[in-house]
């Protein structure tokens, strides 16, 4: 039987991108792949068929001659192979689908990279507001002094491995194909530890507790993260640290309440300061300030204290202070005190309370 063209094996045009090729192959593989269809001798040639095809088209100098020449191409010039020869497929299969067998990929490369690690820290409204330095103590993976991070007493006791010969690969045969496979003796490393070092017994790295110095800016706020670079696990084989992350978590405040740069705080007032108007003092971060409070001044009115809040983390300027006046009513009232404010209401005119009479002017619009 004559050959199907290999474009036409794989559903794709003469003009069809590597990548588009791949995901294409892949489709048509999984489809026919012989452990989903046992037994059944169509699927498993046009498997077969599918995976010449690609075999061919993924490699640029092949897939030129095929083009110029078709399948009478297979007997021209060195390296030109359709089918089996050589040991194409496994590569083939191992680089499409290594996700369903577990990492295909050869000898584990050299300086792996350490562990970022995170670190929870609680601390105060004013240390958030003006920046805050400590010292913290940070468990973590760091290289063995003893080996210097080789895993074995002396470099004569790390050997090749004797299972994969040093590839850090594993065969498996996987019925009519064979899958290439990390190697379980030496996790891929390609070498294996005779006499492992006595104190990190072959890991390479031990558990310490390092006291690292964190400086945290003024301005941070809740879930703000600092990044301490190179202040996480130490790396294996020569590979870079992790990173240390600080998220910060402020405590609350029991007068002031933060939004942005800006902070806000409710100061109680008597009824005759606000009527009389007078001056106090309110809170700061940085102690206390005097406010003027007008006559007349009435309940949640709120006053700008400017530059008396925290600094933009991000720059620029710090922000207000905002006062918050609530007008407190009294309570338990002597006998004088409740006849002065009775003769006050008495007296009372339209010019004392003009919120409350627009307000029952309003009222009586709807009942006329």
């Amino acid at each position: 039987m004559a050959k199907r063209d290999y474009y036409e094996v794989l559903g794709v045009s003469q003009n069809v991108s590597p990548e588009d090729l791949k995901k294409a192959y892949r489709k048509v593989a999984m489809k026919y792949h012989p452990d989903r269809n046992p037994g059944d001798s169509d699927a498993e040639l046009k498997f077969k068929e599918a995976t010449e095809a690609y075999e061919v088209l993924s490699d640029s100098q092949k897939r030129s001659r095929y083009d110029q020449f078709g399948h009478a191409a297979e007997g021209m010039g060195e390296g030109f192979s359709g089918g089996f020869s050589g040991g194409g497929f496994s590569d083939i299969f191992g680089d499409l689908f290594g996700d369903l067998f577990g990492n295909t990929g050869g000898q584990r490369s050299r300086g792996e990279r350490g562990s970022d690690l995170q670190y929870n820290m609680e601390i105060s409204f004013e240390e958030a507001a003006f920046g805050h330095s400590t010292e913290v103590d940070i468990p973590r993976m760091e290289t063995c002094e003893t080996c210097g991070g080789l895993g074995a007493k002396s470099e004569s006791d790390i050997e090749v491995c004797r299972v994969c010969s040093g590839t850090g690969q594993q065969r498996i045969q996987q019925g009519f194909f064979s899958v290439a496979t990390t190697c379980r003796s030496c996790g891929g490393q390609g070498k294996t530890v005779r006499n492992p070092c006595g104190t990190c017994r072959g890991k390479k790295r031990v558990p310490k507790t390092r006291t690292i110095r964190i400086n945290i800016p003024a301005g941070v706020d809740n879930n703000s993260r600092i990044k301490l670079s190179g202040e996480g696990e130490h790396g294996i084989d020569g590979g870079p640290p992790g990173d240390l992350y600080v998220v910060i978590r402020v405590k609350k405040h029991p007068i002031f309440e933060r939004d942005g740069s800006d902070i806000y705080c409710e100061v109680p007032i008597s009824f005759p300061q606000v009527a009389l108007g007078t001056e106090i003092e309110v809170p700061t971060l940085e102690g206390k300030a005097r406010l003027k409070i007008p006559a007349g001044t009435q309940s949640h009115k709120i006053f700008r204290l400017r530059n008396q809040g925290i600094v933009n983390l991000r720059g620029g300027n710090r922000g207000d202070l905002h006062v918050r006046i609530v007008v407190e009513t009294p309570t338990n009232l002597s006998a004088r005190q409740r006849e002065l404010l009775e003769e006050m209401e008495h007296i009372s005119d339209q010019d004392s309370h003009p919120l409350r009479d627009k307000f029952m002017n309003t009222i009586k619009g709807f009942f006329s």
